[in-house]
């Protein structure tokens, strides 16, 4: 049996909590840093804060447009990789100021949606891709959960560099 889609104000009340409480978990590791320890690796990764950073907006901005625009938002440049690459970098000419600051935009923009669809049930068909089952479409609530998570997932990477730069951790 199929049910009609609804969305709530508390499941849209829900789903903000959850992506601002990830977002301040995953900002609150680079409180205070300056842009060289932002550009650090202070692992055996490649993984920097600022580089951290600077994915997240920019995952919140394709799964943003893959809702307003479907599939054809997700196609990658056929570079061999290297955009997605330079995506996790921070470059010299880049500051942690001005990451944050797209940070919180691709945030806002973020919420806005969560806020103004009329149904977050809404799918779109996944682009063509190795870890998609073919066929496959995804409704705007099931990619709200995917950012929650994958934020979730990188506050905990920004964590362990953090503590390797410093010692501050974010809980504990």
């Amino acid at each position: 049996m199929t049910l009609p889609a609804t969305t709530t104000d508390a499941e849209r009340a829900d789903i903000l909590e959850a992506l601002r409480t990830q977002r301040y978990l995953f900002l609150h590791t680079v409180d205070g840093l300056t842009d060289e320890q932002a550009r650090t690796r202070s692992t055996v990764s490649e993984l920097t804060l600022g580089g951290l950073v600077k994915h997240v907006s920019a995952m919140q901005i394709q799964w943003c447009d893959f809702i307003e625009q479907g599939p054809a938002s997700m196609a990658g440049e056929d570079d061999g990789g290297q955009s997605w690459t330079e995506g996790f970098r921070m470059t010299s000419d880049e500051t942690l100021e001005a990451l944050v600051e797209a940070f919180h935009q691709s945030s806002e923009r973020t919420d806005d949606i969560v806020t103004s669809l009329a149904d977050l049930g809404v799918s779109q068909p996944l682009p063509p891709a190795p870890w998609f089952e073919p066929g496959a479409r995804r409704s705007a609530r099931r990619v709200f959960s995917h950012l929650v998570a994958e934020i979730a997932q990188h506050a905990g990477h920004a964590d362990i560099l953090r503590e390797s730069i410093d010692g501050q951790k974010t809980m504990g």
